[in-house]
């Protein structure tokens, strides 16, 4: 898939199939994840994976609205420094849902709302936290259609010189 139909087609997806995600997709997501660009070229993002049950049960534990994560086979914490940017970890996070995309695979954000919770049950070192967390698997057939919802045109979004 090109890159222009992976980001265009990419939805977000709360189910999944219990069909593991192979190695080497999962390598191949990652990279791109690794190549985001990130301000000053600090390159501050590292990954956490996670595919223990148990452990994704755990971190689940950490946001609002994060229950249904444990059911996708992959879960990957986006960790930053305390003074980070979450904008470098949102480059890098959208970079490998559109990877997701492009290779069958489904993903959807979410936010540890409970940051020492977050840091405990993942054993970051001191002066890290988690920015996002990607729930990634195969999807369950018709869920990544959007679910309907119609997107705003562009030419509503876009305006020039001015608003």
């Amino acid at each position: 898939m090109d890159a222009l139909k992976a980001i265009l087609t990419k939805r977000d997806s709360r189910s999944f199939t219990e069909q593991p995600v192979d190695d080497n997709d999962l390598s191949r997501v990652l990279q791109a994840g690794r190549m985001a660009g990130s301000a000053k070229n600090v390159q501050p993002c590292r990954f956490v994976v996670l595919t223990e049950t148990t452990r994704k049960q755990e971190l689940a534990a950490c946001g609002q609205f994060s229950a249904w994560i444990p059911q996708a086979p992959v879960n990957i914490a986006v960790v930053i420094p305390e003074d980070g940017r979450d904008f470098d970890a949102g480059r890098s996070a959208q970079n490998m849902m559109v990877a997701a995309n492009a290779l069958g695979l489904a993903s959807c954000p979410v936010t540890m709302h409970d940051q020492d919770c977050a840091r405990r049950v993942l054993d970051l070192p001191d002066g890290y936290r988690v920015s996002i967390v990607l729930a990634i698997g195969h999807p369950v057939e018709g869920t990544t259609a959007g679910m309907g919802a119609a997107r705003v045109p562009l030419d509503e979004m876009v305006h020039r010189e001015r608003w």
